[in-house]
């Protein structure tokens, strides 16, 4: 891959996980009754958000 695609890609995962991620109320909520493994779990497998990363995430491969 490109260094200028890769950086282009990083930066758009950057802008969304700040948009979206920071402060994230589901994320804070289930941390706190469930444990931060719970929250991530969530994350990655239930959150629209978390696919989009994911398949930023395949991008960077």
């Amino acid at each position: 891959m490109k260094p200028s695609i890769r950086k282009e890609v990083i930066h758009q995962l950057e802008s969304l996980l700040a948009e979206y991620c920071d402060g994230c109320f589901v994320h804070r909520q289930l941390k706190k009754d469930g444990g931060r493994r719970q929250a991530h779990r969530f994350c990655i497998s239930q959150c629209t958000v978390g696919g989009k990363i994911k398949e930023f995430g395949k991008k960077l491969e």
